[in-house]
């Protein structure tokens, strides 16, 4: 591994380290030392704190810790991080991944977000649309989250599919609770990614973030029961940001709960009826 990528290993396990942090030292480069932090943080004064705490980070324990726990790191500079990812705003420096990492390669694939108060009718519609897709080696790809999110894993699985999800925090603190054996199966025979180090909690502020690598490696996405105010709707915003498709299943008008949905069906998204309508948009 070379020094470059250690660094960036390194700046991410920093708590000071910002997204912009990191960039301005990897633009500014060269090596990096204790003493050099003046220089770079006269290119982005939040650059200084992440540099000094390199000192603190060991590199070696940090890659052999990792490897003991079948925790592979995939950084922005390796040939096998997405390249469907790489062409988003704010692309993430490194993937911490665990489970199949095939499933990275740049094949078909659909992003499927929701309510977390799934009905009936919304998972019932992921019964109706998944067999078609699933067929079509369609890989789905969801944030593990209760309602919408976890039926989306739970069907492409039980249907013989692949599936990736996307968490916010790390590994070792995965939310939520009642998703947790469902993490760990995917850990083992699909694939779990993350931003963040292992050990980190989820914050507030991190699952909106999470939403951008859900649409990010996804050709496009498909949004079930979602209210005007939502997490899923941010999924379409960061999609339709990235010039990718955005699908939407209408709902009852008598409810607040598909508000957001017929909102995107205003805005232009694709009305879905059935599988055929997604993968005529997505080329097969």
């Amino acid at each position: 591994m070379d020094e470059l990528k250690k660094k960036l290993i390194q700046l991410v396990h920093s708590r000071h380290a910002s997204w912009k942090a990191i960039y301005s030292i990897l633009k500014a480069n060269a090596a990096i030392s204790n003493n050099e932090a003046a220089k770079y943080s006269s290119i982005n004064p939040h650059a200084e704190r992440p540099i000094r705490d390199l000192q603190f980070i060991s590199i070696d324990k940090l890659l052999n810790d990792y490897t003991s726990q079948n925790i592979h790191l995939i950084t922005i500079f390796d040939d096998d991080y997405p390249s469907r990812l790489k062409t988003i705003y704010q692309p993430p420096w490194i993937l911490f991944a665990k489970g199949d990492l095939s499933l990275l390669k740049n094949r078909k694939s659909l992003a499927v977000v929701g309510s977390r108060n799934a009905t009936t009718y919304g998972m019932g519609a992921i019964n109706f649309l998944f067999p078609s897709l699933i067929e079509k080696n369609i890989l789905i790809v969801s944030g593990l989250a209760r309602g919408i999110d976890a039926h989306a894993h739970k069907a492409a699985i039980k249907m013989g599919g692949k599936t990736i999800g996307v968490i916010a925090g790390g590994f070792h603190n995965l939310y939520p609770k009642e998703n947790v054996k469902l993490a760990e199966y995917m850990m083992e025979k699909q694939l779990l990614i993350s931003e963040y180090p292992p050990a980190t909690m989820p914050a507030k502020w991190q699952f909106p973030m999470r939403n951008r690598i859900i649409s990010g490696l996804s050709e496009g996405t498909l949004v079930i029961e979602a209210r005007k105010k939502s997490g899923s709707l941010i999924t379409a915003d960061f999609a339709l940001n990235e010039g990718r498709d955005v699908f939407a299943i209408p709902g009852s008008i008598l409810t607040p709960d598909s508000d957001g949905v017929h909102y995107l069906i205003q805005q232009g998204a694709k009305l879905v009826k059935s599988s055929e309508d997604i993968l005529e948009e997505l080329g097969m």
